[in-house]
């Protein structure tokens, strides 16, 4: 199955941030894919799901304790 994502979510991957346009689902045996255009070059790479995260989202509080440091640091700074 393959489901495209509108709109498209904001993700890190190993290679930087980028947004998953795509997610293929191959089955119950195998991990779901991703499918990332990268921000800094727009390079379309294919992600296993265990290589993927969502990107912090203040408004949802989505991965928000992960960079709650680094963001305390920087407005007092």
């Amino acid at each position: 199955m393959i489901l495209q994502l509108n709109p498209t979510i904001l993700v890190e991957t190993p290679l930087g941030r980028g947004h998953a346009i795509f997610v293929i689902d191959y089955g119950m045996h195998q991990n779901t894919c991703w499918v990332v255009a990268l921000e800094k070059d727009g390079v379309v790479k294919h992600f296993d799901c265990n290589d993927i995260l969502i990107s912090t989202n203040f408004t949802y509080h989505l991965n928000f304790e992960r960079n709650t440091e680094f963001y305390q640091k920087v407005a007092t700074e």
